[in-house]
């Protein structure tokens, strides 16, 4: 922070760098020098990408014994948290942090690998009931 009279300015970086100080969704947070912190961060961040991504399936489902409307409502609901989940992730990678992008990105992926492994297994004993 640099002190210009009675304001105080931030900056923020604005080119990928590597390093655990940095700021990711909420100031002070994880906190500079903090190495479990950061842990947690990257933690935090790779879980919510895997959440994305399995819930980007979930209006996919066919409700049974609910009303049009209940089913529209529980679809848009998942909707919102998707959406939510998504602009957190985005607001995360914004940190302009190299391992923050990183768990981004394979938290995605292993999202996906979760969601095609399983659509892929139910296809499998679909066709072949007895394996």
């Amino acid at each position: 922070m640099f002190n210009m009279g009675d304001e105080m300015m931030m900056t923020m970086q604005m080119s990928f760098f590597w390093g655990k100080d940095v700021v990711v969704l909420f100031d002070r947070w994880p906190g500079n020098g903090h190495l479990v912190m950061y842990i947690l961060a990257l933690a935090l961040v790779f879980f919510l990408a895997v959440a994305a991504e399995v819930l980007s399936v979930a209006p996919n489902l066919k409700p049974r014994g609910l009303s049009p409307f209940a089913g529209a409502g529980i679809h848009a609901a998942v909707y919102s948290v998707r959406m939510g989940l998504a602009y957190l992730i985005m607001l995360s990678v914004m940190s302009f942090n190299v391992g923050i992008f990183l768990v981004a990105v394979v938290g995605h992926a292993a999202g996906c690998f979760i969601v095609k492994y399983r659509a892929f297994s139910a296809v499998t004993r679909a066709v072949d009931p007895e394996s």
